[in-house]
């Protein structure tokens, strides 16, 4: 998914093996650090794993949400051409009801 270039795995860490010079490090101290250098990358794999994961779910959601806008932009542009042809309509209904009410209320018979 990511393009990541790492070196070192924490096997790589745990397995090197260091040369001793007579004014070389102390082999312990470079053994403690290295175990803390390893918790760190498996931290970090850990970590890499879960974000890969959480992105993909996100990429799955949002894919999904953007289907169901298309899909409701749709149903509401149907909805709005049908409600404003149906309101023409009502209109229409509505003041033929009140013309006739008003012939009977004013009498006007024509």
């Amino acid at each position: 998914m990511y393009e990541v270039e790492i070196n070192l795995s924490p096997k790589d860490i745990l397995e090197k093996e260091f040369k001793f010079d007579a004014k070389g490090y102390r082999p312990k101290e470079v053994d403690e650090y290295l175990d803390i250098i390893i918790e760190d990358y498996n931290e970090f794999i850990r970590l890499v794993k879960r974000l890969e994961k959480d992105n993909c779910e996100l990429r799955e959601d949002n894919g999904r949400l953007k289907a169901e806008n298309r899909t409701l932009k749709a149903d509401l542009q149907a909805l709005n051409e049908n409600s404003s042809s149906k309101f023409s309509s009502n209109n229409v209904d509505l003041l033929r009801r009140l013309s006739n009410l008003e012939k009977i209320v004013y009498g006007k018979n024509e």
